[in-house]
């Protein structure tokens, strides 16, 4: 059974669908920029109230920890309601919140402020992701999802740099300011964009009379698709080394090599960037090799892991110097290669009416086991022997998440039959 053409049955020309993309890539971008910006403006937080490294280091956590609370919540809002609208107020909350950090006065306002971003941003990776998915055909998917998180590390990298170089000249309370308002001017145009209507969760294909679906029938959708558990499982194991590499390897640099911190930072910065190179190149490889196989999918990401455990491996047990950035520098390329196929697979086997809720679900199993416990794990690692240990150690992560993917392939096909064919429609 193959999938109804989710952007044939949507009705927008090309036109409108890459113009809402574009809209969608730039909010994603403003998102990262308003929740790293506070990454280079904590030296100077933290002279001017005396703060130690455990509070700074809380005015990125808590965003993280108001994102896992809040996404599953907002993602049934965004499913049976409207994903423009959702996005649109969302994206309000957040950049609000990020201009009312320039007016806090204390350590515990401006932590209240960026919880609150968190809670602006919960359900924005599952709203665009599932608006996506509506918009372009499958065969297209993975690629334009890999265009889509290209915003992430060019959103990172800005809001540093630009974070940086405000504080510096007119101080951290600006930096807040000059970068929420291009991403509220975004915002509200989003409220006129044309959505697809909301999708009615009934047992069957479009045309068919059958029941709507209790809480019980959605509960069973997810706990009886192996494929989307699995690649869930696998989401953990590469969030996990992604965010264990950006943690530690400036660390790793410093004490190996003994340059200073800032020039670690530098070189771990450059390895991130190249996620730039693999999320498209990850997503137009995966759409390729899904047009002969479906469960490439899962395949795809499959292989880049198992690719970027080796190079991650050989790096840090069997090299040193340039050798060693110069298989990192491949590593950053592959790291990041499994991540649109991945994510359209959360899309593709569930309903499309659930679709905020599938990735909502991926979010936060992703940072609770793989992004938040990554430092911790790899830094008790460190303790107990060395930081060449720890981070040879690794890995693992990726091994096991690409044994996660490649099992999920292999129901991959069958869970995708299974699904309703659903006609999106476009709002009048």
């Amino acid at each position: 059974m193959s999938e109804v053409p989710a952007a044939k049955e949507y009705k927008l020309s090309k036109r409108s669908s890459y113009y809402i993309f574009t809209l969608l890539f730039l909010l994603y971008f403003f998102d990262y920029v308003d929740r790293t910006v506070v990454t280079s403006l904590a030296p100077f937080i933290k002279v001017e109230w005396g703060l130690t490294d455990a509070q700074t280091g809380l005015l990125m956590s808590v965003v993280y920890w108001s994102i896992v609370a809040f996404v599953f919540p907002v993602s049934i809002i965004v499913d049976r309601w409207s994903r423009k609208k959702t996005i649109g107020i969302m994206a309000l909350l957040w950049t609000a919140a990020t201009v009312a950090c320039a007016f806090t006065r204390t350590f515990p306002q401006l932590l209240m402020a960026r919880s609150a971003i968190g809670i602006g941003e919960a359900g924005y990776a599952p709203a665009g992701t599932a608006l996506i998915s509506g918009l372009f055909p499958p065969e297209k998917r993975s690629r334009m999802m890999g265009f889509w998180n290209m915003s992430i590390p060019l959103g990172i990298a800005i809001g540093i740099g630009l974070g940086g170089f405000i504080a510096t000249h007119w101080g951290w309370r600006h930096a807040f300011g000059v970068v929420a308002l291009p991403g509220a001017i975004v915002a509200i145009l989003f409220f006129f964009i044309k959505d697809y209507k909301t999708v009615e969760l009934t047992k069957g294909d479009a045309g068919q009379t059958n029941a709507k679906m209790n809480k019980m029938d959605i509960a069973r959708r997810f706990i009886r698709t192996p494929s989307l558990i699995l690649t869930y499982i696998g989401f953990i194991g590469c969030v996990f080394a992604s965010n264990a590499v950006i943690f530690w390897l400036p660390t790793f640099f410093h004490r190996t090599t003994g340059i200073s911190i800032a020039d670690a930072g530098m070189k771990t910065s450059a390895l991130m960037l190249l996620a730039i190179v693999g999320l498209p190149l990850g997503g137009w490889l995966a759409d390729m090799w899904f047009k002969k196989r479906p469960n490439a999918r899962l395949l795809f990401p499959a292989l880049t892991a198992i690719l970027a455990a080796s190079s991650m491996f050989i790096a840090f047990s069997f090299l040193e110097g340039k050798a060693q950035y110069m298989v990192l520098l491949l590593h950053g390329v592959l790291a990041s290669a499994y991540a649109p196929a991945a994510i359209t697979a959360t899309q593709e086997v569930i309903h499309p009416g659930l679709r905020a809720v599938s990735y909502s679900l991926c979010v936060i199993v992703q940072n609770l086991l793989g992004a938040s416990l990554a430092p911790i794990v790899i830094g008790a690692i460190s303790d107990s022997y060395d930081i060449k240990v720890a981070m040879s150690v690794v890995p693992i992560a990726l091994v096991i998440s690409a044994l996660a993917f490649f099992a999920g392939s292999y129901y991959y096909k069958k869970d995708l039959s299974r699904v309703e064919k659903v006609a999106l429609e476009c709002e009048s």
